[in-house]
C-alpha cells in the first residue's frame, strides 16, 4: 500500500518529462527539465521498490541507489531556472553544485559516510543519514534559495503580461522547500515522508508555466535580450548623431585657427571628414544591429512575415550589403568569393534577405573554424528563367542523419551555441518571397544552400565577380 503513491508519482513525472519534450521540442531548457523529471522518476521508483522489500541487505543497496538521483535533483532545479531566466552568470555556480553532487555520489557509492544503512519504519525501510548527509541538506537549501532569487529576478525583468510564468516558478520553489521535510526521516523521525506530494505540486506548477504561459518559448529569452540591448544601442546612436552634427563645425573652426596661425598644423593632421564618416557608419551599424535584433525576435516568436512591405529588390545589392555589413574577423573576408553571372530582382524585403545571408555566412564560418579549412562561394545566377542564389562552403559538411532535420525549429548541431531557429526562419523568409530553399551536403566535403526565386524581372548584366571591399 505504501508503495502505491511513489509508484504513481514516478509515472507522473516521466509523463511530465515526455510531454514537455514532445510539445516544446528538444532544446537546452526542455532537456534539463526532462533530466529533472527523470531524476525524480528514478528516486520515486527506487522508493516504491524499497517499501516493498523485506530483505535488509537488499534495502541497504536500494537506499544507496535511490539516493543517487536525489543528490542531483536540487542542482537540476537550479540549472533549469538559470536556463529559462537566461542567467549566464549563474552557470559557474550550477557547475560547482553539480561537482559537489558528484563528489557526494562517489562517497555514497563507496562508503557509509553519506548513507549508513537504513531505518525500519511502519511503512518500510528508509535511508539513515551519515555524517556527510548534512552537506547535501545545506546544499539543497542554498541552491533552492538561489533558484528562488533567480525566478524573482526574471519576474522583475519580464513584461507584465509574461510575468505570471516566473511567478509560477517561484511558487513551485516554495512547494519544493516543503519537500525537505523528508530529510527528517533520514534522522530517525518516524512518519510517512510527504515530500513526494510537494515535489509533484512543484513540478506541476512548472509544467503549467511551460504549457499555458510558454515558459520555454525562445521569445522570452529574446525579449529579455532585446530589453537589455536596446538602451545601450540607443545611447551609442545618440552620441554618434552628436558627432555627425558637431564634427563639421569643429573642422571649420580648426581650419580657421590654422589659417590665422593660431594652431600649427601637425604632419598628421586630423581628418575631421573621415571622423564624420566614421560616426555616420556607427549610426548605420546601430540601425543594422537593431534590425538584426528585430529579426531574431521575430524568428524566436515565429511570427508571420508581413508581405505588405515587400518591394522589388536586387539580389546583387542584397549580397553586396551582406558582405559589406557582416562582422568578419581576421582573414575571414578573404575566404569568401561572390560570383555574379546575372543579377535578378525578387519581390521581397532587402533586410530579410540580408539576414538570411548573415545566418548562412555565420554557419559556414563556424563549420570552417571546426574543420580548420574551407572557403565560401556565393553565386548569383539565372538558370533558364529561374533566378538562383547559392551559398556553398567547403568545410565539414552535414551528417546524413542530420540532413532531414536542419530546417526543423529548435534543431541545432552546435553543442555550445545556437537555439536552432536560424535555418528554420531563413526558409520561411525565402518561402515568403515566393521561393524555395534546399540544402545539399556531403559530410567532410561541402554544404550548399540553393535558394530559387520566381522570375520577375531579369536584368542581363555583364558576368563577373563582385570585388570585396577592403578592410578599413
Amino acid at each position: 500500500m505504501y508503495s502505491l503513491l511513489p509508484a504513481l508519482v514516478a509515472g507522473l513525472f516521466l509523463g511530465y518529462g515526455f510531454h514537455v519534450i514532445v510539445s516544446k521540442g528538444f532544446n537546452r531548457a526542455s532537456g534539463i527539465f526532462f533530466l529533472l523529471c527523470l531524476t525524480t522518476f528514478l528516486w520515486q521508483a527506487a522508493w516504491a521498490v524499497l517499501y516493498q522489500t523485506r530483505d535488509p541487505a537488499t534495502a541497504d543497496l536500494l537506499v544507496r541507489l535511490g539516493y543517487m538521483p536525489i543528490l542531483f535533483l536540487p542542482t537540476c532545479y537550479y540549472h533549469f531556472f538559470v536556463e529559462t531566466a537566461h542567467r549566464k552568470d549563474d552557470m559557474r555556480w550550477v557547475l560547482w553544485s553539480y561537482a559537489l553532487a558528484f563528489a557526494l555520489a562517489i562517497t555514497n557509492a563507496s562508503s557509509g559516510l553519506f548513507v549508513e544503512g537504513h531505518y525500519t519504519y511502519f511503512f518500510g525501510y528508509y535511508p539513515k543519514a551519515g555524517p556527510l548527509h548534512l552537506v547535501h541538506v545545506v546544499q539543497t537549501l542554498v541552491v533552492g534559495f538561489r533558484s528562488l532569487l533567480v525566478s524573482l529576478w526574471a519576474a522583475r525583468q519580464t513584461p507584465d503580461e509574461h510575468r505570471a510564468r516566473f511567478k509560477l516558478c517561484a511558487a513551485s520553489l516554495v512547494g519544493y522547500f516543503f519537500a525537505t521535510l523528508d530529510y527528517l526521516c533520514n534522522y530517525g523521525f518516524a512518519f510517512y515522508p510527504p515530500g513526494v506530494l510537494f515535489v509533484a505540486v512543484s513540478l506541476g506548477l512548472i509544467v503549467l508555466a511551460v504549457t499555458r504561459h510558454k515558459l520555454m518559448n525562445p521569445a522570452t529569452v529574446a525579449a529579455s535580450v532585446v530589453h537589455e540591448m536596446r538602451t545601450p544601442l540607443a545611447s551609442i546612436r545618440l552620441q554618434a548623431e552628436a558627432l555627425v552634427q558637431w564634427l563639421p563645425e569643429l573642422d571649420r573652426g580648426y581650419r580657421m585657427a590654422v589659417d590665422k596661425g593660431l594652431v600649427v598644423r601637425p604632419f598628421a593632421a586630423p581628418d575631421f571628414g573621415r571622423l564624420c564618416k566614421a560616426a555616420m557608419a556607427i549610426a548605420r551599424h546601430i540601425d543594422r544591429s537593431n534590425m538584426v535584433i528585430d529579426l531574431m525576435l521575430a524568428a524566436a516568436r515565429m511570427e508571420q512575415i508581413d508581405r505588405s512591405t515587400f518591394r522589388r529588390c536586387s539580389m546583387r545589392a542584397c549580397v553586396r550589403e551582406a558582405v559589406d555589413s557582416y562582422p568578419f574577423r581576421d582573414s575571414e573576408r578573404e575566404q569568401l568569393k561572390v560570383e555574379s553571372k546575372k543579377d535578378f530582382e525578387f519581390m521581397g524585403c532587402e533586410s530579410l534577405m540580408v539576414y538570411v545571408l548573415f545566418n548562412l555566412f555565420k554557419n559556414a564560418l563556424y563549420a570552417m573554424h571546426i574543420a580548420g579549412k574551407g572557403e565560401i562561394r556565393v553565386s548569383i545566377e539565372v538558370s533558364g528563367d529561374e533566378p538562383l542564389l547559392v551559398v556553398h562552403d567547403t568545410a565539414t559538411g552535414i551528417r546524413r542523419a542530420d540532413m532531414a532535420h536542419i530546417f526543423d525549429t529548435y534543431f541545432t548541431t552546435k553543442s555550445t551555441q545556437g537555439a536552432g531557429l536560424g535555418l528554420s526562419f531563413c526558409r520561411r523568409a525565402i518561402e515568403a518571397f515566393g521561393g524555395s530553399m534546399a540544402c545539399e551536403s556531403v559530410e567532410g566535403e561541402y554544404t550548399a544552400f540553393r535558394m530559387r526565386f520566381p522570375a520577375i524581372v531579369t536584368r542581363n548584366q555583364q558576368a563577373g565577380t563582385i570585388s570585396l571591399p577592403s578592410i578599413a
